[in-house]
């Protein structure tokens, strides 16, 4: 592998010049200084793609011939096959620098959860979105945000023999050295919408009887809580830019586990403060977020209201059960007695909201990967809901609407086994002439159907203020 290390305060710097590659892809850690918002990663052009569309496997393209199963087997299938093929690259990881050297970045719609659990049909991802799509990059640029260096690694796959891979490799980081350290492309101003037109499955009306229904289901002992969400719907005129909406969604709304991915037709801006899951050598951690409070303009009132949440009995609750949850998820790939907890129902501070956060770790057993991880994991208790199946299935019937890439996931699978994902929330997908995003909350017996709507108002205002064009 060849690495090259310089300087580099701001990543953004070097996006601007990547960005015109095919299948550009930035990891961004736009909240930086916390140690879970260290590192930022962007690559582009890759060698491969692995992709899951309807339950049907491909490579750049072609189908992946496979054998009949059930509807649940076709994920297991997928996942082993995507497992087969990051093998093929295996690679160790050299000590010191940054964790992604080189691997799979993409994204797992949330519909990717029907394909491994039993549920009823489930809308598909709409408008050519893809159930799974990881991308396979020789190249990668890591940036470590507190030193303020950046380290180019380029590998040389997919070549095999010694002598080619090494000739790839430098080739590559030639290339991508030249983009880096040549003049950057000029960056259009954002335009954004004078009138933005939004549409949503369920209006407040629909939102406040989809909560009512759900605490039916809690009283009956069909579940403890479920993640009830809407989606909505923006129309775009042609050549909107993608980019330059993430552009100003990052400034607005910083988040450590933020993301933008062009998969060519599909295009996806995230800033999710939200960790789904993080393999590092043998360790996992998980990072749930539940419990949610509005920050406040004055200083004072904005303390009262972190601490009330700290305090609040029904968002420490929600956080609880989908601990529990994620404790017993992990528990299956984790050795026995590994899994613990860190840090239960912490404060964290962002733009706009304060959360609810606790931490999860354990050490993977010795047969078990990251994709056995993800898999476990997927999708995300926090997301979904406990008992995560049920919800799941009460989630198709109330909001009869794909969630796509919302609350999915988007991250790495290293080529050397580590691995880190998001929960895709607070993410906005562009396909076609149309943009679609969701917002919801964690459902309880002790919800608020009003308020439960408002908070969920709250959580797409970012989101949703930054199509607008600026004053």
């Amino acid at each position: 592998m060849i690495v090259t290390a310089f300087d580099c305060s701001d990543p953004m710097t070097i996006a601007g010049r990547l960005r015109p590659l095919p299948r550009f892809a930035f990891l961004d850690s736009a909240l930086a200084g916390a140690a879970f918002g260290r590192h930022a990663f962007l690559a582009a052009d890759p060698f491969g793609t692995f992709s899951v569309t309807d339950g049907r496997m491909f490579w750049n393209g072609d189908e992946i011939a496979s054998q009949p199963g059930d509807q649940r087997s076709s994920g297991r299938r997928a996942l082993a096959e995507l497992a087969r093929r990051l093998a093929l690259y295996r690679q160790e990881s050299v000590a010191g620098l940054p964790p992604l050297q080189g691997g799979a970045i993409g994204h797992v719609a949330y519909e990717f959860g029907r394909l491994l659990e039993h549920l009823p049909s489930a809308p598909a991802p709409t408008d050519g979105i893809a159930e799974l799509e990881m991308h396979f990059y020789d190249v990668v640029i890591a940036c470590d945000l507190i030193d303020g260096r950046a380290f180019l690694l380029s590998t040389g796959w997919p070549e095999t023999e010694a002598g080619e891979r090494e000739r790839r490799a430098r080739e590559r980081a030639e290339q991508f050295l030249a983009l880096i350290e040549g003049s950057a492309p000029a960056e259009e101003a954002f335009v954004g919408l004078a009138d933005p037109i939004f549409s949503a499955n369920l209006d407040r009306d629909g939102y406040e009887a989809a909560v009512a229904r759900t605490r039916d289901y809690i009283l009956a002992g069909d579940i403890f809580q479920a993640n009830i969400a809407r989606r909505i719907e923006i129309d775009l005129p042609a050549g909107f830019d993608a980019w330059a909406y993430y552009r100003v969604l990052r400034a607005a709304n910083p988040a450590p586990f933020a993301a933008f991915l062009d998969h060519g037709d599909v295009q996806i801006a995230s800033s999710s403060p939200e960790r789904l899951i993080e393999v590092r050598g043998r360790r996992v951690e998980a990072r749930p977020i539940k419990g949610t409070a509005p920050r406040a303009a004055d200083p004072l009132e904005d303390a009262t209201r972190a601490v009330a949440l700290a305090n609040s009995e029904k968002d420490r609750a929600e956080n609880v059960m989908i601990v529990d949850l994620l404790r017993s998820d992990l528990s299956a790939v984790c050795k026995p007695h590994t899994v613990k907890v860190h840090g239960l129902c912490e404060v964290e501070t962002y733009a706009l909201l304060h959360h609810l956060v606790s931490t999860v770790t354990g050490e993977l057993a010795d047969d078990r990967t990251a994709v056995d991880a993800l898999a476990a994991v997927f999708p995300g208790g926090s997301i979904t809901g406990a008992p995560k199946v049920r919800a799941m299935e009460i989630i198709a019937e109330l909001e009869r609407a794909p969630r796509g890439i919302y609350c999915g996931a988007i991250g790495y699978l290293g080529f050397d086994g580590a691995a880190d994902f998001n929960i895709a929330i607070r993410t906005a997908t562009f396909a076609g002439d149309r943009a679609s995003l969701g917002a919801g909350g964690g459902i309880t017996l002790l919800s608020d159907p009003a308020a439960e709507f408002d908070e969920a108002e709250l959580k797409a205002r970012r989101l949703i203020d930054a199509f607008r064009r600026p004053a």
